[in-house]
């Protein structure tokens, strides 16, 4: 009452124009929280996403994890914000890649020093791709949290393109979409997008909780709220009751996947045949005994042993197997021809013998494994020589193969493409094989290298997401696990025990149905690349406008 009496009296002067108070645009002070705590967030957002996928498999964290990277990257330095991306991939990419060192000291024959420097350098490398995502989240976000967050999830997966698409050590391993592809409603996105849908749909998710929690008044936090129950209320009535809608495709084929597990040494010793000739004599009785009259094909893994038909004994076994069972017999082998260089060079391949033992398909590897099968940047990695000293660099293969099998079975003239290991991870090299017409998709693979790890497991998830981006039946033998057929909606319709010797009876059928994604390949991936950039762009330059001397 006081205040309104000197205001009547004309003590206080009255205001010449009224002035609109707005609420000023979400700025996180790096006073607030000390920098160290926001770089021990971008870290713990690293540690929760690997929790999400195998061995741990807690795939709710991957739909917050994201969240807390862009909250540490928000309203901070841009140093700051490269740095807590980069700690961020630190800690995924260690807690889900820990096979790395694995292979590189067992199989690699590197000492534990070395191992661990490759380990290490394919972390940093892989590493930059999450600074690079939290880099540019902040500049977007020095004009506006709200356009930094519409940006991120296109941010994301432009990021997760370009780091599959290195040159000679691309690595899409453990994509974000990967982390639902358990969920099978959600996974049949991936035949209009391809895994960059899904994680599109999970980095959206994490922005959109980003967005409510920058949020300063109640109205918007409110709304904010209401926007995410509804959408996570969706999401998990299309996990809960969706799968009712997801179609159960009729195999009208049987294959037989063989099992071999066979350990894996460091190298072979010339009499390795012969060491191992009743573990072999016991594959080939696995192999011709069939007893379900649909079985029209038996498949062994990628070469877990010195299989090759240009060896006499194993091409006699081989053909063998192919005319007892009466069967075509597809199996992975090395094969050596002449190389660029001079002398032999090997080539990671799969063959076909029809019922008759007579050689009629083969497929070479096209993607080899860096530091696996040859040695990228050989010039300045010298030390890693020793992981090829044992048969050189394998050459990659230079042609999307299709096999048929032979007329005279219950298949005769379908069309099938060979997957073998690695490939399986890379999802445009696998629709090339469908767009070329191939009904069906055979994944061989030697997982032995990883050892008890994890990597087993990621690998499976991968290449299941490979049926249903293209709409095939997958059939998976492997030399220790997991064999499996998967239909082409995700489903395992069979699978075998890991770490035993046996055979899988994996029914199957060919389609030739050509889903968006084959037809349109990484469609979303480029758009997300355009647009990303694109916000980028415009972020810098209002960032820039900002700071200029004069302007607020």
């Amino acid at each position: 009452m006081a205040a309104l009496t000197r205001l009547r009296s004309g003590q206080v002067p009255r205001p010449s124009r009224v002035t609109i108070l707005r609420p000023e645009p979400f700025v996180v002070s790096e006073a607030k929280l000390h920098p160290a705590g926001r770089l021990l967030i971008g870290l713990s957002s690293g540690v929760g996403l690997a929790l999400a996928f195998p061995s741990h498999r807690v795939p709710l964290l991957a739909w917050i994890s994201v969240t807390g990277l862009m909250w540490a990257s928000l309203g901070v330095r841009l140093q700051l914000a490269a740095l807590a991306g980069f700690l961020h991939g630190a800690a995924f990419y260690t807690i889900t890649l820990p096979w790395v060192y694995t292979v590189m000291r067992a199989h690699g024959g590197l000492k534990p020093a070395a191992a661990a420097g490759v380990m290490a350098l394919l972390v940093a490398v892989a590493s930059m791709f999450p600074a690079a995502f939290a880099l540019a989240v902040a500049t977007v976000g020095r004009g506006s949290v709200t356009r930094a967050c519409l940006a991120a999830p296109f941010l994301w997966v432009a990021l997760e393109y370009a780091r599959a698409h290195m040159p000679a050590i691309g690595f899409p391993w453990n994509l974000l979409g990967y982390a639902v592809g358990g969920n099978l409603p959600l996974l049949q996105l991936a035949a209009v997008t391809g895994i960059y849908g899904l994680s599109f749909l999970i980095a959206a998710f994490n922005a959109l909780l980003a967005w409510g929690v920058t949020q300063r008044e109640p109205g918007w936090r409110r709304a904010v709220l209401g926007i995410l129950l509804f959408v996570a209320a969706a999401l998990v009535m299309a996990a809960h009751y969706g799968e009712a809608w997801v179609p159960h495709p009729r195999a009208q084929h049987v294959a037989r996947l063989v099992q071999t597990n066979f350990s894996q040494p460091p190298s072979y010793p010339a009499d390795w045949m012969e060491l191992h000739s009743a573990e072999l004599d016991e594959l080939e009785r696995l192999s011709v005994a069939v007893s379900d009259p649909r079985t029209d094909l038996v498949i062994w893994p990628e070469v877990p042993a010195p299989f090759s038909l240009q060896e006499a004994n194993f091409a006699a076994r081989a053909a063998r197997i192919a005319r007892t069972s009466r069967r075509p017999f597809l199996v992975g082998v090395v094969v050596w021809e002449p190389g660029r260089q001079g002398g032999l060079a090997p080539y990671n391949s799969a063959a076909l013998l029809d019922p008759e033992g007579r050689l009629v398909f083969r497929y070479d590897k096209i993607h080899l494994v860096p530091f696996g099968e040859y040695v990228p940047l050989r010039r300045w990695l010298s030390f890693a020589g020793k992981l090829t000293a044992e048969v050189g660099d394998f050459q990659p293969g230079l042609e999307y193969r299709l096999g048929s099998l032979p007329a005279g079975t219950s298949a005769g003239g379908a069309k099938f493409g060979v997957i073998i290991c690695y490939e399986a991870i890379f999802p445009d090299e696998v629709r090339h094989f469908v767009a070329n017409g191939a009904g069906l998709l055979i994944n061989l693979s030697n997982d032995g290298w990883f050892g008890r790890s994890a990597a087993p497991e990621q690998h499976l998830a991968m290449a299941r997401v490979r049926a249903v981006e293209n709409r095939r039946w997958l059939l998976r033998a492997t030399n220790n696990g997991y064999t499996v057929a998967v239909d082409p909606y995700g489903r395992y319709a069979a699978r075998l025990t890991p770490d035993v010797r046996g055979a899988l009876d994996a029914p199957y059928g060919f389609r030739n149905d050509v889903t968006f994604y084959v037809r349109w390949g990484d469609w979303l991936a480029w758009l997300c690349v355009a647009v990303g950039v694109g916000y980028v762009v415009v972020g810098a330059r209002n960032a820039g406008a900002m700071n200029k001397p004069g302007k607020r």
